[in-house]
């Protein structure tokens, strides 16, 4: 579980520090609230959900103080958001600019969706949102990412076709 939990925090922090940070808060609530978890559920959810609440409140507590996190030193995060070809000539550095762009709540389901290939009602169980709020939240992400990735020559002036 350790390394699916690291993938996530990444992409919810932006910072391996951040990330390793937020990863050992999480195993240290799961720990402390074991009896909380019902055998026979998804562990897996039951981390994701320890390590969203968190992170929100983590967000939440830098607000007021309009702390920023640093990209530039994730190497090492991938994914996509369906439109393999496109992605594939952009840098990374492009996609990590384009992810950090997106609204939290976004980043979680491309997160989680794209990242860690879960299903629509994993995600919305994990979040604890309908999955239509998932649907929704990702459709806005992927038109989000899709504005400042789009592809230049070619494809940008119509040639490649749909």
């Amino acid at each position: 579980m350790l390394p699916r939990l690291r993938r996530f925090a990444l992409s919810l922090t932006g910072s391996r520090d951040r990330a390793d940070d937020l990863v050992q808060a999480t195993c240290e609530r799961a720990l402390r609230s074991a009896g909380n978890w019902e055998p026979g559920t998804r562990l897996d959810s039951w981390l994701y959900r320890i390590m969203q609440n968190l992170w929100i409140d983590e967000i939440r507590k830098a607000k007021p103080r309009g702390t920023e996190v640093p990209v530039e030193e994730v190497h090492d995060l991938a994914g996509e958001d369906g439109e393999r070809s496109a992605l594939a000539r952009l840098s990374m550095q492009q996609i990590l600019r384009a992810l950090e762009q997106l609204p939290s709540e976004q980043r979680s389901v491309v997160s989680l969706v794209c990242i860690e290939d879960m299903s629509y009602r994993e995600v919305a169980d994990i979040l604890a949102i309908p999955v239509g709020t998932v649907m929704s939240r990702l459709s806005r992400a992927r038109a989000a990412l899709g504005a400042p990735l789009q592809p230049t020559g070619a494809a940008a002036d119509g040639r490649l076709g749909g």
